[in-house]
């Protein structure tokens, strides 16, 4: 995967976690002129030892063609573009903000309406694949903004995405598809770490639930992806649980907003929410599993006994 010279672009990747990182690289090795920014000094040393650009962002501000903001959630993504040391603000007419946190729709159509009062174009593009596809340039992105927006982004676009979900010229549209995802996926988890555990309960070992049911109608991406987690006994994060309070929550507000039950939401949230007062928030999400795990007293792979 190269690009020509001149489809080339400078690029400010922000946020270098689990998916900015990986994106940051993917756009580095596709031709891009990178910088990398973390409130981690250690990931833009990484990054820059790797190829990112030396120069402090804000001497060349000016000059960036695309901005992917990869944070943690709405507040954080308007500080990045409207806090006191706003990166919108420095930007060119013309340059392209890629917004790629879960953020409520209603969030994204003010972010785009700010960017659009300084000239700047916003693509609401959040992303899903996980890590291992960020790092690979394979990431799926449910976009949405204007015919410019999109052929402002195309280029890194290119680079970290296999698939781009166009879903239409209205701000919003995007950060709403990202909701079902997330409904989806948090559930799946949840469902997973459920009946692995309920399994243990039958007999069942972890590493046998994981090679039977992957292979059976009840499997899911989420529990391929996340079980394999459980039976090593690793809890590395690559998505953490506290991720789920958030996706979850934001879930919950726009059901809330359209007059929409969402139960199921609701019961997998509260799972993740007792995981994260177990004190394991930062872990990887399959650890929700934990909360069955004490609830009915079962010791997990690489427990003490």
């Amino acid at each position: 995967m190269t690009i020509d010279t001149e489809n080339s672009r400078n690029v400010a990747i922000i946020g270098l976690g689990s998916m900015g990182y990986g994106m940051a690289s993917s756009a580095l090795r596709d031709g891009h002129r990178v910088w990398g920014v973390d409130i981690n000094p250690d990931q833009i040393a990484k990054f820059k030892a790797e190829g990112g650009q030396d120069a402090p962002l804000s001497e060349v501000a000016e000059t960036l063609d695309v901005i992917a903001v990869v944070v943690l959630n709405a507040a954080q993504t308007e500080s990045v573009l409207f806090g006191e040391d706003g990166i919108v603000a420095k930007l060119k007419p013309g340059a392209v903000v890629l917004a790629c946190a879960t953020v409520p729709p209603v969030f994204a159509k003010d972010m785009a309406a700010r960017c659009d009062e300084r000239g700047v174009h916003y693509l609401d593009a959040p992303i899903s694949g996980g890590s291992l596809k960020a790092a690979s340039g394979q990431l799926s992105i449910m976009a949405s903004g204007s015919a410019q927006a999109f052929s402002a982004a195309r280029p890194l676009l290119d680079s970290i995405a296999e698939t781009v979900f166009e879903l239409g010229d209205q701000v919003g549209a995007g950060s709403a598809m990202k909701a079902v995802n997330q409904l989806l996926a948090g559930v799946h988890i949840a469902t997973m770490a459920e009946a692995l555990t309920f399994g243990m309960t039958q007999g069942v070992a972890p590493e046998t639930f994981v090679e039977v049911i992957s292979k059976c109608a009840g499997t899911s991406w989420m529990l391929e992806n996340r079980a394999p987690h459980i039976v090593a006994g690793d809890y590395t994060p690559h998505s953490s649980v506290n991720i789920w309070p958030k996706d979850l929550g934001i879930v919950l507000d726009i059901a809330k907003s359209a007059q929409f039950s969402a139960p199921i939401t609701a019961a997998a949230l509260q799972q993740f929410i007792a995981a994260a007062g177990m004190g394991h928030g930062q872990e990887d999400d399959a650890a929700v599993a934990k909360v069955y795990a004490r609830n009915a007293g079962l010791t997990l792979p690489g427990e003490d006994t």
